[in-house]
């Protein structure tokens, strides 16, 4: 699964979240739930009436969300624990001196070749997309060499995959009443037991649709 990764991240990044000056443009302010608009740097949190068991309880970080269409990564559907040293060889880096090991989670259903990497602001490269000024996203293998040399961000989630959604369809979900929306808070992104995000996240929503 992990093989075609550094094949496909730059171009996938490209058409999914480029150019990075609409994306910025789209992005609430931090903290603001937009009542219309885009929900980019929000989470939505599934609901009990969700149809869909691929998202049974999960909370997505929304990170593209135009009338194009939204792209979000799931924060709470864990694979298992990879060293770093071993994810960067299947990527076919001949990089072998990275230290320690990552949680790799399940980002979504669609193309789960592709990796991402959520993390903290203090990290940054030329292909970082900013979230919202306290996430950001960063699809290179070189992240991961960074992370394995004490050089990469404080905090950060390895995923591969992303959930997507056409033009309206995240509308009509949300209408339906299969969604709640919470603000981005870094805490429940990085530090909340992944086995009790989505009670947390439930806390902490915002409003009922």
């Amino acid at each position: 699964m992990l093989l075609n990764w550094l094949r496909y991240a730059i171009l996938a990044l490209a058409a999914i979240l480029a150019p990075a000056e609409l994306l910025h443009a789209a992005l609430p302010t931090p903290g603001e739930l937009p009542a219309r608009g885009s929900l980019a740097g929000q989470l939505l949190i599934a609901s009990p009436r969700m149809g869909d068991p691929r998202f049974d309880q999960t909370v997505i970080l929304i990170v593209r969300h135009s009338q194009e269409g939204a792209v979000g990564l799931v924060l709470n559907r864990p694979l298992g624990e990879r060293p770093l040293a071993s994810i960067l060889a299947t990527l076919g880096e001949k990089e072998n001196s990275a230290n320690g090991s990552v949680r790799v989670f399940a980002g979504g259903p669609v193309a789960p070749q592709i990796g991402f990497v959520i993390h903290s602001p203090d990290y940054r490269r030329a292909e970082t997309v900013d979230i919202d000024g306290r996430v950001a996203v960063t699809s290179t293998p070189e992240i991961l060499r960074d992370i394995g040399h004490d050089r990469g961000p404080q905090k950060s989630l390895v995923l591969f995959g992303y959930a997507g959604w056409a033009s309206g369809q995240l509308e009509g979900e949300l209408a339906s009443g299969a969604w709640f929306i919470a603000p981005e808070e870094p805490a429940l992104v990085f530090d909340e037991d992944r086995e009790k995000l989505w009670e947390r996240a439930m806390a902490r929503r915002t409003q009922d649709l």
